[in-house]
């Protein structure tokens, strides 16, 4: 590593589940420096309400970044009141246009208990296919948990929880220190 090169900022799962008429959105708490966990009881899912519009959101990534990301999401929601769709494209339209926001650092789960979205840098919007989206070091391992426990009689929120235990099984940078949000139409 260079001399001035600080170690990246890892981990993190968050997953977005959609059943039943709600939607559930779940982050660990373990924030790592290099190998070494500096926080285990980060928030990292957060309900947002801009002009009364109740939009829940998870990120992965820098956290500067990621408040950055949020402020930016709801300046567009107060917007486009009840457009989480709208504001979304527009948010990742500015991430991947404007020179400052480029330089961010984070992904973000957002669902509005309807729709269900990952924003990227990259000008994603991106609508998961099977009612499930993951991001962050171990959203892979949360992902495929999630969808082979879909079909099941378990509801969101048993799902999420289940994919996140095993998430944080299987991913050093992930724990068990869940915040959980609900959120239906």
């Amino acid at each position: 590593m260079a001399e001035n090169e600080f170690p990246g900022w890892h981990g993190t799962t968050i997953i977005g589940v959609r059943k039943g008429g709600k939607v559930v959105v779940a982050g660990d708490g373990q924030v790592s420096l290099g190998q070494t966990v500096i926080k285990g009881t980060a928030r990292k899912v957060r309900r947002l309400s801009p002009g009364g519009f109740d939009v829940v959101a998870g990120f992965a990534g820098s956290t500067a970044d990621a408040f950055t990301l949020l402020e930016r999401l709801e300046v567009k929601l107060e917007a486009t009141p009840g457009q989480l769709a709208r504001a979304s494209v527009e948010l990742a339209k500015d991430w991947r246009t404007d020179k400052y926001l480029q330089k961010l650092e984070a992904m973000l789960i957002v669902t509005d208990g309807t729709d269900l979205f990952v924003i990227t840098g990259a000008g994603d919007v991106l609508e998961p296919e099977h009612d499930v989206a993951a991001i962050g070091s171990g959203g892979n391992f949360a992902l495929a948990a999630a969808r082979g426990l879909m079909d099941s009689e378990e509801d969101a929120e048993v799902i999420a929880r289940k994919a996140m235990a095993i998430a944080a099984d299987i991913c050093v940078y992930t724990n068990g220190k869940l915040t959980v949000e609900e959120i239906s139409k």
